[in-house]
């Protein structure tokens, strides 16, 4: 598969470029900007800078993922729980973490925050319809398959 070119440029000249933790990582590492320290109460809410801005070619975006361990270990995730960066956003790019836990919870400048996957999307097009197809589910919401 060919690699696709993601261009970021440095808004301050400490910032951490993203990086990949290993050869099959479907998403970079994502680092708070350092000097970006914070101590996040329980049930709220840190905007993280990074210090970067990325451009995302036409026909992709930007998912914004928890790590794993920030998560488990100390309740930080992305409030939004996906993050969602256009392709035409050329501003920083900043991480709203949440914390989840009943503690605070210490953030340090220059650590890893988050995760960013590019993918591609589909351009698509919405046409208003009299009816839409059947389906074995039909119209069952949430819980409806039993599971």
């Amino acid at each position: 598969m060919e690699k696709l070119n993601i261009r970021y440029k440095k808004l301050d000249p400490a910032a951490v470029a993203p990086v990949f933790s290993s050869a099959g990582a479907a998403g970079a590492d994502i680092y708070a900007l350092p000097g970006c320290d914070a101590a996040i109460g329980p049930g709220e809410t840190f905007t993280v800078h990074t210090g970067l801005a990325i451009e995302i070619p036409e026909g992709y975006a930007g998912l914004v993922f928890a790590r794993s361990g920030l998560a488990t270990r100390e309740g930080l995730a992305p409030a939004n729980k996906v993050g969602l960066i256009d392709c035409d956003y050329r501003g920083e790019l900043l991480v709203a973490l949440h914390n989840h836990s009943e503690a605070a919870a210490f953030l340090k400048g220059g650590e890893r925050i988050a995760q960013l996957m590019i993918t591609p999307v589909p351009t698509v097009e919405y046409t208003e319809a009299q009816e839409l197809s059947e389906t074995m589910r039909g119209t069952g919401g949430f819980g409806s398959t039993g599971k």
